[in-house]
């Protein structure tokens, strides 16, 4: 063990058990703490202050895992586990598991994003960290070996999972290949394992091959899982182990032992055999046996408190050197000799005196220093295959300004990757080929041809680790910087510095990120002008050259940024620096032992380059091609979803205009539709008016018809009254007349009877007397039965033109009521339709009060067509008896003729006044309705009683009979129809007046 110097300090009082500790987060400053009230707490070792306090689990926290970015962290429970942010210290995920089941460890597996989780029932999962979906699960263990894991570790490359339990076994998972792949058990002793932990080691590239062990006997054994051998141990079981860790390093281990002490055990001291670096990969198969140096001809001094290097004498040195001549000279001499008359030993001297090569002649010297072939054929053809694949997106990577540049860049680049398919994969390659892309943008063959020189020469067994840096060309390195500046190598195992830190930034970017144009320049004029050892010598005098300011480094970070910015260094020194390391490091160590001498470019096509593990490169070549063709499909699928996606937008679009234009329409049909509801209302409301206007004209023409009907019956009773009167007065002016007639006749019927009494007494004769009075009654009732006919002939006559007129009225009156109901029954019809569409709900309801009123009104059309029937076979009867009597009524003319003939003789004179009184109304013919015709009768006038014989005088009276009777009966027919046709219209008028019952 080594004796260490430790201190602590307080960061803070927590008043909690801490159940779980995690460090490397993002912040180097700041480290998780579990607490035994369930949550985590951050804290910063700087500030000494709170960061963050997240809370969440329902039981004790026992593990905590974070990711090797820093960002992210696992913490487990018994019952779930979590996932944190650590930029934002929010939670992410939560898993949640049966309460049966329980978790034993959640962590990440190193340098990966994935999340291995481990359950109490052996089965373990792998979930991707980002997507958080499962990647795999590994199969159960075989029953003959199964145990119930409790402890997990993970090599650093995260290919290898070791667990254990309560058991002396141990079961190795490969993760790549998901399957157990060996069982190591632990000596007899062990009977169940607490915890689990791989020692790191510089030079296994992370496939750690040594596993520590820690048993309940409290004893951590390490062992090498491949070869099953105990290396060593530490605790007792006096002073046993509770708990330990490994640094990140391997180059300490703390542990906390069962009496609470803190023991801290050196890596180195326990053993030797892990950090003792590997063999040299190439081996020198000497021929000569005479000049092989003996190992006592080399001396090494060693002082207190300083490391002398080795020197050869100098005797041996020029032994050497002629020993080299003799056998190689005439080689040397050729090799000297470059094309276009140069000579490189003379180059060399130029280049030692002055430091560089001329800038006018410099890319001539390299060319001849190069040997360059200018195969202009077989580069037009690796041209001609296009941009290869890989470079397609180079200016998203390294964004040039000069679009030149970047074309020539890629030109050169896709060539190369057509030559070799190594260099498709490799991601150093554009820094290492920037500097002579711009160096030779005007010329892609000489730029193409320096690269590919110094690939093979310069940049030899840089690729036997694709895709890892050259472990061996590393190797050769740092055994070098040991060997030279061992205070400054331990600088750096201390700080955790590696080769890959402080060496393969130099190699990758051959010095373009530290060095000027002119400095970088001047060193490779060097370069190619010396062996191929010479750029790894540089990057070691590099280091030893700056060895002041990085003995004062302890951050990563500056390392790191002092090995990729320039710095104030002189680039003569370092030249210098490294022909002195060329020349004092030891042979066993020496790179130019190790490498090849320089080997120019062929003429006519180009040497195949195949010094790379190819079955890596073609695996990586076919996944990458595999991706290529992935990203295709996938840029396929994009675009058509893309343009499915357009298509559904444009087609959402024009949906949307659509339905914008639906809309629209809808509101415009809505608003036409509300115009027309209103201008429906407003007809609905203008037919109501114009409908109560007509009825208003109606009732007015009714009025004025029924004021015309009474001003038109009042003109006829006046004219009848003005008839009456001129009658009266035509008959008291025949009364008076009649009355002086009588006065007369009877004045003469006085002379008469004077004559008479004369005669009488003259001849006294009494039965010629009574003859005489009999004679003068006779003309007496005569006479009045002429004057009752008269009047009784005059009455027909105006009864029958009234008849007519009163006939014609009516008849126009149902014409117009006719119309009136036509044109009511189209509104009506109208409105019923409307109704119709209204009150379709209500059909069933109504339909019943429909064939009601049907019924109804089919009764009432029975009960008015049987009406019309009696009316018309009354009026056929009527007319049939009308005819009757008309014939009857001739008959009587005719006897009344006969028996006014027979008083002819006595009644000349009166008859002849009451012809002239007669004779206008019996001139016309008197209209006359039977069965819908009109005919004519004429009366006959008066004057045909001169032709007419008389008659007995007793008929006189009982034609006078007739007459009256015949005009009762007649007068009492037309009262009848007048009352019929009355209830008629108002039946018809009540009809009318129910517009809201339609009936088909």
């Amino acid at each position: 063990m080594v004796g260490l110097f430790i201190k602590f300090n307080l960061v803070q009082r927590t008043a909690q058990a801490c159940t779980a500790l995690a460090f490397n987060l993002r912040r180097k400053s700041e480290f998780l703490v579990a607490l035994a009230d369930y949550s985590i707490k951050c804290f910063d070792t700087v500030t000494k202050e709170l960061v963050s306090w997240m809370r969440g689990h329902e039981s004790s926290v026992f593990s905590i895992s974070v990711h090797a970015s820093g960002r992210y962290a696992i913490t487990t429970s018994s019952d779930t586990a979590q996932l944190w942010d650590l930029d934002t210290f929010q939670r992410k995920r939560k898993l949640n598991i049966l309460q049966s089941v329980g978790i034993q460890k959640v962590f990440f597996l190193p340098l990966s994003n994935t999340i291995l989780s481990c359950f109490k029932d052996n089965s373990i999962f792998a979930w991707e960290c980002d997507t958080l979906s499962c990647r795999y699960q590994l199969p159960a263990p075989p029953e003959s070996s199964s145990i119930l894991y409790k402890v997990f570790a993970v090599t650093r490359d995260g290919r290898i999972l070791a667990a254990g339990g309560k058991s002396n076994h141990l079961h190795l998972w490969c993760l790549e290949a998901k399957q157990l792949f060996r069982i190591i058990q632990m000596p007899a002793r062990v009977r169940a394992i607490r915890h689990l932990e791989f020692l790191p080691d510089s030079f296994d590239a992370g496939s750690n091959q040594v596993l520590g062990v820690l048993s309940q006997d409290g004893i951590m054994r390490f062992v090498n899982i491949q070869t099953c051998k105990l290396l060593f141990e530490i605790g007792s079981l006096d002073e046993g182990i509770s708990s330990s860790v490994i640094s990140p390093h391997g180059r300490y281990i703390a542990s906390i032992m069962e009496n609470g002490s803190l023991n801290i055990y050196s890596v180195q001291a326990l053993t030797q055999e892990i950090n003792k670096p590997p063999p040299p990969l190439v081996k020198v198969i000497e021929d000569l046996p005479k000049s092989k140096l003996n190992s006592g001809d080399l001396k090494m001094k060693v002082t207190s408190g300083r490391v002398q290097r080795p020197a050869r004498s100098r005797e041996n040195r020029i032994q050497t050197r002629i020993l080299k001549k003799d056998l190689t000279g005439s080689f040397e001499n050729k090799e000297n000799e470059l094309s276009d008359g140069l000579n490189k030993k003379r180059l060399q001297i130029l280049l030692k005196g002055y430091g560089e090569y001329p800038m006018k002649y410099r890319m001539f010297i390299w060319r001849s220093l190069l040997q360059l072939p200018e195969n202009h054929t077989a580069f037009n053809s690796l041209e001609d295959k296009g941009v290869h694949v890989a470079f397609l997106n180079l200016q998203k990577k390294y964004p040039i300004k000069s679009r030149k540049l970047l074309r020539v860049l890629q030109r050169t680049l896709s060539a190369l990757a057509h030559w070799s398919a190594i260099f498709s994969d490799t991601p150093y390659l554009p820094l290492l080929a920037f500097p002579f892309v711009k160096l030779f943008q005007n010329n892609q063959l000489i730029c193409f041809e320096v690269v590919a020189t110094l690939i093979i020469n310069w940049c030899q067994h840089w690729f036997e680790y694709f895709p890892n840096p050259p472990i061996n060309i590393l190797s050769m390195i740092e055994n070098v910087l040991a060997f030279h500046d061992k205070e400054l190598l331990q600088h750096f195992i201390d700080h955790d510095i590696t080769s890959q830190l402080y060496a393969w930034p130099l190699l990758e970017t051959i010095f373009s990120e530290v060095l000027t144009r002119e400095e970088w320049l001047k060193l490779f004029d060097n370069v190619f002008s010396n062996h191929p050892s010479f750029l790894l010598m540089t990057v070691v005098a590099y280091n030893i050259c700056s060895r002041a300011p990085l003995l004062n480094c302890s951050l990563k970070d500056d390392f790191e940024y002092f090995f990729h910015h320039r710095n104030n260094l002189d680039i003569s020194v370092v030249i210098k620096e490294v022909y002195r390391l060329m020349d004092t490091t030891p042979t066993d160590i020496h790179p130019d032992s190790m490498l090849h001498v320089f080997v120019a470019l062929t003429k006519g096509q180009y040497p195949v380059f195949n010094q790379y593990p190819k079955f890596i490169v073609d695996y990586q070549t076919q996944e990458r091609e595999r991706i290529r063709n992935d990203e295709l499909d996938y840029l396929r699928e994009r675009q058509m979803v893309e343009d499915m996606q357009a298509e559904v937008d444009q087609q959402r679009v024009e949906d949307e205009a659509w339905y914008q234009k639906q809309e629209l329409l809808r509101k415009a049909e809505e608003t036409r539709r509300e115009l027309l509801l209103q201008e429906e209302e407003k007809m609905v409301q203008q037919r109501q008016r114009l409908a109560s206007v007509k009825r208003e004209l109606k009732v007015k023409e009714m009025h004025l018809q029924d004021a015309t009907r009474r001003r038109f019956l009042k003109l006829q009773q006046d004219q009848r009254e003005m008839e009456l009167r001129r009658l009266d007065d035509e008959l008291e002016r025949k009364v008076h007349m009649r009355d002086r007639e009588i006065a007369t006749t009877a004045k003469d019927l006085e002379m008469r009877h004077l004559e008479l009494e004369s005669q009488k007494r003259l001849y006294e004769k009494q039965n010629l007397i009574r003859n005489q009075e009999a004679v003068a009654k006779e003309m007496r009732e005569d006479t009045d039965a002429y004057r009752r006919k008269v009047d009784l002939e005059e009455h027909m006559f105006h009864k029958l033109i009234e008849t007519g007129q009163t006939q014609n009225q009516k008849t126009h009156k149902l014409i117009e009521e006719n119309l009136a109901k036509a044109e009511q029954a189209c509104l009506n019809a109208d409105w019923r339709i409307q109704a119709l569409h209204k009150q379709r709900c209500d059909d069933l309801q109504r339909s019943e009060c429909y064939q009601e009123v049907a019924r109804l009104l089919r009764e009432n059309r029975r009960k008015e067509t049987e009406v019309l029937n009696s009316m018309m076979g009354e009026e056929a009867k009527k007319w049939q008896e009308a005819e009757e009597k008309d014939f009857h009524l001739k008959s009587e003319k005719k006897a009344s003729a006969l028996s006014d003939a027979s008083r002819k003789w006595f009644l000349q004179k009166e008859i002849n006044d009451a012809l002239e009184h007669a004779e206008h109304p019996y001139t016309k013919g008197v209209p006359r309705y039977q069965n819908g015709q009109v005919v004519s009768s004429c009366l006959s006038r008066t004057s045909q009683l001169n032709d007419i014989s008389e008659a007995d005088s007793s008929t006189c009276p009982s034609f006078s009979q007739r007459r009256i009777q015949w005009d009762t009966t007649e007068r009492d027919l037309m009262e009848r129809v007048r009352n019929l046709r009355q209830r008629l219209t108002v039946q018809t008028r009540n009809r009318c007046q129910t517009p809201h019952l339609l009936v088909t």
